[in-house]
């Protein structure tokens, strides 16, 4: 089984980061309140998603994109452009 680690970005700039087998159908869960972390926060949009790697990659990248804290280091990791004081 292959997943894939996603980052999604509400209408206020938050960002949750997660991973699934299919990044598309989790999107859709996010936007209809099935998870709860992302419930009332939406909506949602995918700015990126990884390449499709083994369970055990997919969690230490996961990982080590939330350590980030939304900082230097996940745009750096990502290549998503860094968003501008104030937007």
């Amino acid at each position: 089984m292959e997943y894939q680690v996603y980052i999604i970005r509400n209408n206020a700039g938050r960002l949750y980061i997660g991973m699934s087998e299919d990044v598309i159908a989790r999107l859709t869960d996010h936007n209809s309140g099935v998870s709860r972390w992302t419930k009332h926060r939406g909506p949602w949009e995918l700015i990126w998603q990884s390449e499709p790697q083994d369970i055990t990659s997919a969690r230490k990248l996961e990982n080590l994109l939330k350590r980030q804290k939304g900082g230097a280091g996940l745009y750096h990791l990502t290549g998503l452009p860094r968003p501008r004081e104030g937007s």
